[in-house]
């Protein structure tokens, strides 16, 4: 199952990026391209069904397998970037996180109106990056279709933020 096989292999890292905070690090997950192949194969498999134009990742650890699952669909890869990143114009969205605050970035030619977008991320915590994201997909008059992430951690209820945007929520191992 791979849920178990991920749950062996990541790593928590205690106290990172500040006290109080338990780290959930997929880095390890890298060194297995058979898991990762797996991994992507399993994040298209939960999204047989719903229609996807696009896929964008959330930097830095949503282009991971972001990439990887938009060859996978066929589709193109459109990346969120922190602030100040991106090379050509671009729209804005500020956020708080959970250990501090942020704004991340995204062209402002890459989407097209009605576009439905899936937002890929390696984690949902509270949910407050991905929630940036959807409103930057909506200021270009697209849709958030889906969210895939690798790892939920459902105690911190970050699905719930997400559900205004869209109710397809899927991951695959959840704490």
């Amino acid at each position: 199952m791979i849920e178990s096989r991920i749950k062996a292999i990541v790593r928590d890292v205690h106290d990172f990026p500040k006290p109080g905070i338990v780290f959930k690090d997929i880095t390890p997950i890298l060194k297995d391209p058979f898991l990762c192949a797996e991994i992507t194969a399993a994040l298209a498999v939960q999204l047989s069904g719903v229609e996807i134009d696009v896929v964008a990742g959330i930097e830095s650890r949503g282009f991971l397998f972001g990439p990887s699952l938009a060859q996978l669909l066929k589709v193109p890869f459109i990346p969120i970037r922190k602030q100040g990143k991106l090379p050509y114009n671009t729209l804005q969205q500020s956020y708080d996180l959970e250990y501090g605050n942020a704004v991340i970035e995204m062209h402002e030619d890459a989407l097209l109106p009605g576009q439905r977008v899936l937002i890929h991320d390696d984690l949902l915590a509270t949910g407050g990056t991905v929630v940036a994201a959807s409103k930057l997909i909506q200021q270009l008059d697209a849709q958030v279709a889906a969210y895939s992430f690798i790892i939920s951690l459902d105690f911190l209820n970050g699905a719930a933020r997400l559900s205004p945007y869209s109710d397809q929520i899927f991951s695959l191992v959840a704490y």
